[in-house]
C-alpha cells in the first residue's frame, strides 16, 4: 500500500526550549501536512536567552538514525540544520551522497539568535566541499552568506552577488534571507542559476524570532515533499513564516519562539 502522507526528514540539533532545531522542524512539518522524522545531531541546553551548553551525538549514531529512517519510512525531502563539527558534516554528507533519494534543503546553521556559535570554522570548509554540492536549496541568512563567501552582505545588491557565488559552490538554488539586510522591507532572494525571484514583506517589530531560519528551511522541505515546485515552495514558505512571526505566542525573556501552528489553530 502506498503511503497516504508525504514524509520529510530533519537532520539537526535538539532545542530544549522548543523554538528551533528538531522541535521547530517537526512542528513545521506537521503544520504543513507532512509526517516528520528526525536524526538528532546534538543535544542543546538552551532557552530564549541563549545556549547554555551542548553535546554532539556520535557520527555513527547520527548516520544510523538517517539510515534506519530512510530504510523504512523514506523521505520526500530532507533538511539539515545544526551539524556542528567537520566530522558530523562529513558523515551526514557521506550518507546522503550514497542515497540521493530526495531533495535536500541545507540550512547552514552557524550562529544562534543569542550569537552562540554552533558551527566550527573547520566544519564550514567541509560543508562547502561535501554538503553544498548535494543541496537542492541552500538557505543562508546574510551573516551566514558572509561567512560562506567571505564578502559583506548588507544590501540587496550584496545579497544578489552572494547568491551567485554560493550557487557556484554547487546548490541547485540559493535563497538568501533578508532579515539582516539594510533594507526597509524584508527582501528574500531566490537564485536558481539563471533568474532571481523576490519575496518582499514588512519588518515586524518583535523580539520573538527564535527559530525562524529553521522554520523557513523546514517549510521549504515540507513543500518540496508535498510536490510543489521550487518557486511555489519559496513563496508558500515565506507566507507561512510571516504568519508564524505575526502570531508568536510571546514566550520567554529573550528571543522567543514563533507560532508553528498558527495556520492550524485559527
Amino acid at each position: 500500500m502506498s503511503p497516504t502522507i508525504p514524509t520529510a526528514l530533519t537532520i539537526a540539533g535538539s532545542d530544549s526550549g522548543g523554538g528551533a532545531g528538531i522541535q521547530a522542524d517537526l512542528k513545521t512539518f506537521e503544520a504543513l501536512g507532512v509526517f516528520g522524522t528526525s536524526a538528532i545531531t546534538a543535544i542543546t541546553a538552551q532557552n530564549t536567552l541563549g545556549v547554555r551548553s551542548f553535546e554532539m551525538v556520535s557520527t555513527a549514531l547520527i548516520a544510523a538514525q538517517i539510515e534506519v529512517v530512510l530504510d523504512d519510512l523514506g523521505a520526500g525531502a530532507i533538511k539539515t540544520g545544526m551539524l556542528g563539527t567537520p566530522e558530523v558534516v562529513g558523515a551526514v554528507a557521506a550518507v546522503l551522497r550514497a542515497r540521493r533519494i530526495a531533495p535536500l534543503v541545507v540550512d547552514p546553521v552557524m550562529v544562534a539568535k543569542s550569537l552562540d556559535r554552533l558551527l566550527s570554522d573547520d566544519a564550514v570548509a567541509v560543508m562547502v566541499r561535501d554538503l553544498l554540492p548535494l543541496a537542492a536549496v541552500l538557505t543562508p541568512n546574510a551573516p551566514e552568506a558572509e561567512a560562506l563567501t567571505g564578502r559583506p552582505v548588507r544590501t540587496e545588491a550584496d545579497a544578489r552577488e552572494a547568491a551567485r557565488r554560493l550557487h557556484d559552490l554547487g546548490p541547485t538554488a540559493v535563497i538568501v534571507k533578508g532579515g539582516h539586510l539594510d533594507t526597509p522591507d524584508v527582501v528574500d532572494l531566490l537564485f536558481d542559476g539563471q533568474h532571481f525571484h523576490e519575496a518582499r514583506g514588512p519588518r515586524h517589530a518583535t523580539r520573538h524570532t527564535h527559530g525562524t531560519g529553521c522554520t523557513f528551511a523546514a517549510a521549504m522541505a515540507a513543500h518540496l515533499a508535498l510536490g510543489h515546485g521550487l518557486l511555489e515552495a519559496f513563496h508558500l514558505s515565506r507566507a507561512y513564516l510571516d504568519g508564524a512571526i505575526r502570531h508568536a505566542p510571546g514566550l520567554g525573556q529573550g528571543a522567543g519562539p514563533v507560532s508553528h501552528f498558527w495556520n492550524v489553530h485559527r
